[in-house]
């Protein structure tokens, strides 16, 4: 083997040297990002459960809005409800007789 030889040979098991360095490395950065992605997707999946939560909270708010009556139409219901109490009690007498 010549010398020429000997330096081709030193200059490639260095150049393989910094490949497999580089090698490596992208193999470190690979495992990263995909830590990181992992990561991300399980964030990801946190907030959707948060968003599906709120958006039910939500309907029910909006269900309970539409349900909810203040003080007066409570009074109001609760007059109109006696009233057809007596109605059926009228009705109910008249019958009897």
């Amino acid at each position: 083997m010549t010398e020429e030889d000997k330096n081709l040979l030193n200059s490639f098991e260095g150049k393989l040297r910094h490949v497999l360095f580089l090698y490596d490395e992208e193999k470190k950065e690979n495992a990263i990002l995909k830590q990181s992605i992992a990561d991300k997707d399980s964030e990801i999946q946190v907030l959707l459960s948060k968003i599906k939560e709120l958006e039910t909270r939500y309907a029910n708010l909006k269900m309970a809005r539409m349900i909810s009556v203040n003080d007066n139409e409570i009074r109001d219901t609760k007059q109109r409800l006696t009233r057809l109490v007596r109605e059926v009690d009228k009705c109910i007498a008249l019958l009897n007789k």
